[in-house]
């Protein structure tokens, strides 16, 4: 008896959790930036770094958090179709894996803790996947920009691996910065503007409470208890 009510809890939580791909957005009702539009000027006082670490709602969401980021765009990179939409990267037929732009000021935070933030808030020996989201389009990803970047992303996953930090290998890739694509708007801020959504409750909720948990000395005030 109690392995089928604890099989009948387990189905029944599992209709409750769908893909970040499973559907689409309303289209009336946009995400909201948490951060306001940044200037030319600002713009250029600002460093950028790319990340994709499953569905990007719940990576946006967390570097959201980071004191010393000011913007979190959601896109697409690691492919080469110009323009791709969302129905076609989260088909898993093109080659862009669901991604986040991130513009922070470096006299605050680090390439090196946004690089510890990326592997600390998913799980990167799951390889094209994360949680129930599967496919290539939710790879582990660091798109490095320079030789400096690329550095820093190789010598955390080694001390996480000397670490023991994980069982299973690190299968983060990393992979040379090309192009960026800006995903549609609905996406844009998708978690803060959609508490109640299913996926968002299930799954990204918990991923990002675990991240303000394990890295409270980098969230920004607001975040902190």
């Amino acid at each position: 008896m109690k392995s089928i009510t604890k099989f009948l809890s387990v189905f029944l939580g599992l209709l409750f959790i769908v893909s970040c791909a499973a559907k689409e957005a309303p289209q009336n009702k946009q995400g909201e930036k948490t951060e306001p539009d940044l200037t030319e000027e600002q713009l250029a006082k600002l460093e950028t770094a790319y990340f994709a670490s499953g569905c990007f709602w719940c990576t946006e969401a967390v570097f959201e958090r980071v004191k010393g980021v000011k913007e979190v765009v959601s896109g697409y990179a690691g492919g080469d179709k110009p323009n791709p939409s969302y129905k076609e990267v989260a088909s898993g037929s093109t080659e862009y894996a669901e991604s986040v732009r991130v513009r922070y000021d470096s006299d605050v935070v680090s390439y090196r803790q946004l690089v510890k933030v990326f592997y600390g808030s998913h799980d990167p020996t799951q390889l094209n996947r994360q949680g129930p989201d599967v496919g290539k389009q939710y790879r582990s990803v660091i798109f490095y920009q320079n030789d400096e970047e690329l550095a820093i992303a190789k010598e955390i996953k080694k001390k996480l691996e000397e670490a023991g930090k994980y069982k299973d290998p690190i299968v983060t890739k990393f992979t040379k910065y090309d192009q960026f694509y800006e995903a549609e708007d609905y996406h844009q801020g998708y978690y803060d503007a959609h508490p109640n959504d299913s996926y968002i409750v299930n799954v990204s909720k918990p991923k990002v409470e675990k991240f303000i948990k394990n890295f409270k000395h980098l969230l920004k005030e607001q975040y902190k208890d």
